[in-house]
């Protein structure tokens, strides 16, 4: 994507400071505007403007484009990634799997949902989603391959595949509600041995 950089990554220029208010008004008025119904693809600058009392001017010389402003409102949809402390490979996997569709942001619930047909349609869309996962699923990546090399999980195990294993039960239960008869406190403890119970090593 082409303005897919975020403020995170782009060099700043000297000059006037940014306001952190007008920042923090701009990625709330995208996330309001998101969980009241506007679609990725119909949402606008211009509308994002009015909300957050500023000029369209004002949120350019923050964001490359939509998509950028996007991938930093959702990234704080998200909140802070987890830190695995690297006490055991199981401790640490159980950390990042609760993390898995659990938000504290209330409107995340009628966000992220929404997210999901957007990404089927669009490259954008599933590039922006991409941007927004890589960094959790590649901590993940990483608890796994200690394992694999402290000789805790098997030295064959396919790291995507168990990713999958892992990440699959969380997300059909928290974003669809799939079995309202699980105990979304245990779940991932629940799940985490019940994958580990398949690829430890013997």
């Amino acid at each position: 994507m082409s303005d897919m950089t975020s403020t995170a990554d782009a060099p700043r220029s000297p000059g006037r400071p940014r306001s952190l208010r007008a920042d923090e008004a701009i990625i709330e008025a995208t996330l309001d505007l998101l969980a009241e119904g506007s679609t990725i693809e119909a949402l606008s600058i211009e509308a994002i403007a009015a909300r957050a009392g500023v000029g369209k001017a004002t949120i350019y010389r923050r964001w490359a484009g939509k998509d950028a402003l996007l991938l930093d409102a959702l990234r704080r949809l998200k909140g802070v990634l987890p830190q695995p402390e690297g006490h055991t490979v199981r401790d640490d996997l159980i950390l990042l799997v609760g993390a898995i569709g659990k938000n504290v942001d209330p409107r995340a619930a009628k966000i992220m949902p929404c997210l999901v047909p957007a990404v089927n349609r669009s490259p954008d869309q599933f590039q922006l989603y991409q941007n927004i996962i890589a960094p959790r699923r590649q901590l993940m990546r990483e608890v796994l391959r200690r394992g694999v090399s402290e000789g805790v999980l098997r030295p064959d195990l396919d790291l995507e595949v168990t990713m999958a294993l892992l990440t699959g039960p969380m997300l059909i239960q928290r974003v669809l509600q799939w079995n309202p008869e699980l105990d979304e406190r245990t779940l991932p403890e629940q799940v985490v041995d019940t994958v580990l119970e398949g690829i430890r090593a013997r």
